[in-house]
C-alpha cells in the first residue's frame, strides 16, 4: 500500500488488522491524519478538523509551530547528538535554563531536576520513588478521580477500580482521599465543603488509628484532566500545602497536563500561590516530543547514583523543541492568552448549557475546560444533582467529529467533553469551535429525544 495516497478507510483497516485491541482513539475518531498545522489537522480524505485534543494537551503551540520546528532543524543540520542518556550537552543545559526560568523563583532557587523515560507516567513513577527514598516511608496519599498514567505505580494512584482490576488491583500502599469536585461534592459544595474536605485529610494524619500512618508523599492534580477538567479550589490547595508541610509529607503536584500555561498561569499551582516539594512534567514541556522530568526541592535529593534511570532520558530533539516552546510561551505571555481565550470559550459553552438541560456543568481553568452531560430524569447513585450521561457525551463527540471538530471525553462515566486547544488559538477559531459544539449538542440531544421520547 502507498500510504500517502490511501484514504481513511484503507489506513484504518490496516491499523485494525495489525494493532492491539488496546487502541482507543481510532475507535471513536475514525480517521487517519495526513498533515497538521497550528490548530488544524487534515485526514487522508482531505477533510479538515479543528483539533481540541492536541495530543492530550501536548501541543501547547499547536501542530508544527515554526519556532519549535526551527529548533529541531538546527539540531539536525549541525550534526548534534540525538541521544545522550544523562550525559550533558549544550541543548540540555539550555533546556534546563528555560525550564527553571519558567518556575516561580522560590521553587527554582532550590530545585533539582531528574530526567526520566519519555512519558508522563515515568515522571510519576520517579516522583513516587523519590519521596519514598527521601522519607523512608511507603504509603502515598492520592485522590479519587485522579489520573497519573498507565504504569503500575501510577495506576495504583487512581481511584477508578475498573481500570485496575485487570492487573490485580494494584493496591500499592495508596490511600485514596476525596477530591473537591464541586458539581458532585463529597462533603457538600462551596467553601464549607472545601473546609470539610481539608479537615478530613488532616484528621486522617492526626489520628493514630486511621490506618494511614506516616505517608511518603501526597500527589494531586491542580486540575484533574482525564477526571473531567475538575479544578481544585485555591483555598483547598493552600490547605493541602499547609497540612502536608506541618506533617512533613512531601507534596507532589502532577502538572503533566496543566503545566506550561494551559490553565492561565505558567503552572497551575501558581493560582493558589503555593510552593510544592515536587512537580511532574511532560506533554507540553517537550514541545510536542517525548520528554518527562521531575523537578523537586533539593531537600529530597537522597538518591544514590543510578537510583533512577531511563534509556531515552537524553532525547536531544525534545530538549531543543522544549526549550523553544517554553521560551515562546513566556515571551508571548501565552498563559495570559490561555486565560483570555478560556474565558471566551467558557462563555460560549455556558450559553450552550443554558439552552440544554442535558448539560449539567461547565468547568475548568484557562484552556482546559470540560462540559459534563447528564440525564435530567435519571437517579445518580452518589452525591450531585443528576447522573452523568456517557452515551449522550459519546453522541456529542461523534456529532462534533462529523462537523470537523475533534474533542475527547473524560470524567465519571466518560460523560465530560474536554477542550484542550493550543494556547495559540485565535478568537475566531474559538468562536468556530463553540458554534460547532453547540450544533453538535443540539443534534445529539435531538437524536436522544427521538430514541427515548424523553426531553433532554
Amino acid at each position: 500500500m502507498t500510504y500517502e495516497n490511501a484514504g481513511n478507510d484503507a489506513v484504518l483497516s490496516q491499523q485494525t488488522d495489525r494493532e492491539s485491541n488496546a487502541r482507543t482513539y481510532p475507535r471513536h475518531l475514525p480517521f487517519a491524519i495526513r498533515e497538521a498545522r497550528g490548530f488544524t489537522v487534515v485526514d487522508m480524505d482531505g477533510d479538515e478538523y479543528y483539533d481540541c485534543l492536541a495530543g492530550a494537551g501536548t501541543l501547547a503551540l499547536g501542530h508544527n509551530h515554526p519556532h519549535a520546528v526551527d529548533a529541531m532543524e538546527r539540531v539536525l543540520e549541525a550534526d548534534r547528538p540525538l541521544h545522550t542518556l544523562d550525559i550533558s550537552t549544550p541543548a540540555k543545559e539550555r533546556f534546563v535554563d528555560s525550564l527553571f526560568e519558567s518556575l516561580p523563583g522560590e521553587f527554582a532557587s532550590r530545585a533539582k531536576v531528574q530526567f526520566c523515560s519519555p512519558a508522563g507516567t515515568d515522571a510519576v513513577e520517579a516522583a513516587l520513588k523519590l519521596v519514598r527514598t527521601a522519607t523512608g516511608n511507603r504509603s502515598i496519599l492520592g485522590f479519587g478521580g485522579a489520573y497519573h498514567g498507565m504504569t503500575s505505580g501510577a495506576l495504583s494512584l487512581m481511584g477508578a477500580a475498573e481500570v485496575k482490576e485487570p492487573v490485580g488491583g494494584l493496591p500499592g500502599h495508596v490511600h485514596h482521599l476525596p477530591y473537591p469536585y464541586d458539581y458532585r461534592p463529597p462533603f457538600g459544595g462551596g467553601e464549607e465543603g472545601h473546609r470539610l474536605a481539608s479537615e478530613y485529610v488532616e484528621n486522617l494524619l492526626c489520628d493514630p488509628d486511621s490506618g494511614v500512618g506516616e505517608p511518603a508523599g501526597m500527589i494531586l492534580e491542580p486540575v484533574q484532566g482525564e477526571g473531567g477538567a475538575v479544578p481544585a479550589p485555591n483555598e483547598w490547595l493552600r490547605e493541602m500545602r499547609r497540612i502536608t508541610r506541618e506533617h512533613d509529607v512531601p507534596l507532589i503536584l502532577d502538572e503533566i497536563q496543566t503545566g506550561l500555561g494551559r490553565t492561565g498561569e505558567t503552572y497551575a499551582f501558581e493560582h493558589a500561590g503555593i510552593t510544592p516539594d515536587a512537580v511532574t512534567l511532560s506533554k507540553a514541556v517537550g514541545g510536542g516530543l517525548p520528554l518527562a522530568v521531575v523537578v523537586y526541592d533539593e531537600s529530597l535529593d537522597a538518591w544514590e547514583p543510578g537510583a533512577h534511570a531511563g534509556t531515552f532520558r537524553g532525547n536531544q530533539l525534545a530538549m531543543a523543541a522544549g526549550e523553544a516552546t517554553i521560551d515562546y510561551v513566556l515571551e508571548h505571555d501565552l498563559a495570559d492568552r490561555a486565560a483570555e481565550a478560556g474565558r471566551r470559550l467558557r462563555g460560549h459553552l455556558e450559553s450552550t448549557a443554558e439552552r440544554f438541560d442535558a448539560v449539567g456543568d461547565v468547568r475548568g481553568r484557562g484552556l482546559m475546560l470540560g462540559v459534563e452531560f447528564v440525564n435530567p430524569d435519571g437517579e445518580w447513585r452518589g452525591p450531585g444533582p443528576r447522573p452523568p450521561d456517557g452515551d449522550l457525551a459519546s453522541a456529542v463527540r461523534a456529532a462534533c467529529f462529523d462537523r470537523g471538530l475533534v474533542v475527547e471525553l473524560g470524567g465519571r462515566e466518560s460523560a465530560t467533553a474536554r477542550f484542550l486547544p493550543p494556547l495559540t488559538v485565535s478568537d475566531g477559531q474559538i468562536d468556530d469551535v463553540a458554534s460547532i459544539f453547540d450544533e453538535a449538542v443540539a443534534a445529539a440531544v435531538d437524536g436522544e429525544e427521538a430514541r427515548t421520547g424523553v426531553t433532554a
